[in-house]
């Protein structure tokens, strides 16, 4: 598994032969300027929920690639009615897909598309392949639902937001961790605007402090698991 940041809360996962496109706002976001979404392989696209700064991208990439979404039904309806094809899911379900077994889970946050109409309930998503579990937290606040991920599933990485005021910030994402008895931690939604921005290596140094590993990817940069 392959996943490589591509700023704010987007990210590219390759899994086998299947590429996997989260939360797509990449052209409204200066700090991604080089990042060419023309060039951009996707089969499908999860979002977690409606608001801008997550879906901008969603429907150019969408009718370029003939990807599929995989979200809340309010969402997969959304862009039907934009004759994308999508795969709806609600909190607590799970459906196996080619690549893995993809599980719709709990966020605490608000969702509602840039006109203002209803974008459904936020959630994150568990990905189980083969080889590797990750779980993408979305726009959330720390929640005790994260407790309920490890009594049915060991996570190689969690993919949490860290960029505080809209989101958990470091202090709770930390808390998150241990709820979802994980200590590998990918960062994400941090620093695109001033509201989010952090001290990188200060925030490095409290997951360090607590026996965690914080990877923070440049814009574009990879992992691999």
């Amino acid at each position: 598994m392959n996943i490589t940041f591509l700023g704010h809360a987007s990210l590219h996962i390759e899994i086998d032969n299947t590429n996997i496109l989260v939360d797509p706002f990449i052209t409204g976001n200066p700090k991604a300027a080089h990042i060419n979404i023309d060039d951009l392989k996707v089969d499908f696209i999860l979002v977690t929920h409606a608001h801008q700064d997550h879906i901008l991208d969603v429907e150019a990439i969408a009718k370029r690639t003939n990807a599929v979404i995989v979200s809340n039904y309010e969402i997969v309806t959304h862009f039907g009615k934009l004759d994308i094809e999508g795969h709806p899911m609600n909190h607590g379900g799970a459906w196996n897909f080619d690549f893995g077994k993809v599980k719709y889970v709990n966020a605490i946050h608000t969702s509602s598309f840039p006109d203002g109409s209803y974008g459904g309930q936020p959630g994150g998503f568990i990905i189980e392949t083969k080889e590797k579990t990750i779980y993408i937290a979305g726009d959330t606040a720390l929640t005790f639902d994260m407790k309920l991920i490890p009594l049915q599933t060991t996570l190689d990485l969690a993919i949490l937001p860290i960029g505080d005021n809209f989101t958990m910030g470091i202090d709770d994402a930390i808390l998150a961790s241990d709820f979802v008895e994980c200590n590998k931690i990918l960062g994400y939604h941090f620093d695109t605007f001033g509201y989010i921005e952090i001290d990188k290596e200060a925030a490095k140094r409290q997951f360090l402090d607590k026996g965690k590993e914080l990877l923070l990817l440049e814009i574009g940069e990879s992992l691999t698991l």
